[in-house]
């Protein structure tokens, strides 16, 4: 039986291989899209591992015994430090010490700045234990280039340690060649004065000098940080000063402690008290114009602010300490 209506038959499936026409007119919500292939997941990639401390140890003697390492114009040997150096002066800063640190967000992530710190103790500690808490502490690992007095480059062996540790001779030209490289520069400029000071005396800043590390971080034009360390005044308490003996020695002077020298060898060993570092705000040095930096008077009086900076912040820490051996 037939109808004027023709008898259509729609397939429910399209074949494979046919493209659908589109007719003119079609709206292209309308229209087929193309299926975009999922993007395939990326291989992991492998992790180097690292190598193990018997293989760190080999590389090292064979970098030592082929001279295959790196050494700056100053002589300093930062793979040496960080192998040799550092790990026994680390553990006079965590475990003897204990030193509780604040402040290092003051410290830059690269370019040069100029440390300055109050230094007491008899022995320059004071100086390796900041070395170190700048190493440890700071995110980038920096190390501290410390400017030191001419004795200590003298003194065998001790001089060869100083040179590769990254210490130079305490003068302005050499400072400014480190902080002009991007260096980040220690110095102490009480010197003996504030080293060697009596017990009587503790944590009363001596006088700067004549502000020889301002001028250096002038002419660079890099910040000054000023940096309190409480707990060195007490690791050997100075009572006395034998000064022909320390003239005969060449010496600044021969201290005499509760314990040295009439314990002998037994009375140098440090006494353990709690240590405290703390950074402070840094002082810019790059505002002033050319004809400022020749004026006494600005060295004078941004000497004299660095010295109060450190000295208020030595009486805020003092103030809240609890004990000398216990923080």
């Amino acid at each position: 039986m037939t109808t004027g209506v023709d008898a259509r038959v729609i397939p429910l499936r399209r074949a494979q291989g046919k493209p659908k026409t589109v007719r003119p007119g079609t709206p292209d919500r309308a229209r087929p899209r193309p299926v975009s292939e999922l993007p395939k997941a990326a291989a992991p990639m492998a992790e180097t591992p690292e190598p193990d401390p018997l293989t760190r140890t080999l590389t090292f003697l064979r970098d030592r015994l082929t001279g295959r390492y790196p050494v700056d114009e100053f002589g300093f040997d930062p793979e040496l430090t960080d192998a040799v150096i550092l790990p026994p002066l680390r553990l006079l800063y965590e475990k003897w010490f204990r030193v509780a640190v604040s402040g290092v967000e003051n410290l830059p992530t690269a370019g040069g700045a100029l440390v300055v710190c109050n230094h007491s103790g008899t022995l320059p500690l004071d100086a390796v234990m900041t070395a170190v808490a700048v190493h440890d502490e700071h995110p980038a690992h920096r190390h501290l280039r410390m400017l030191g007095a001419d004795l200590v480059f003298r003194t065998p062996v001790l001089g060869a340690l100083a040179r590769k540790s990254g210490q130079t001779l305490a003068c302005s030209p050499d400072a400014e060649r480190l902080l002009s490289s991007g260096e980040l520069v220690g110095v102490w400029p009480e010197g003996y004065k504030g080293l060697g000071k009596p017990f009587s005396a503790r944590y009363k800043l001596q006088r700067f000098g004549r502000g020889g590390f301002v001028s250096a971080a002038l002419r660079t034009r890099v910040p000054i940080i000023p940096c309190s360390i409480v707990g060195a005044e007490e690791i050997y308490p100075k009572i006395g000063d034998l000064k022909p003996l320390a003239r005969l020695l060449g010496l600044p002077y021969f201290p005499v402690t509760p314990f040295f020298p009439l314990l002998g060898a037994l009375g140098t060993i440090p006494l353990p008290s709690k240590w405290s570092i703390e950074f402070g705000e840094p002082i810019p040095t790059d505002g002033f114009t050319q004809e400022e930096l020749d004026d006494p008077m600005l060295v004078f009086n941004l000497a004299d602010q660095v010295r109060e900076s450190i000295q208020q912040a030595l009486y805020r820490r003092l103030a809240r300490r609890k004990g000398v051996f216990g923080g």
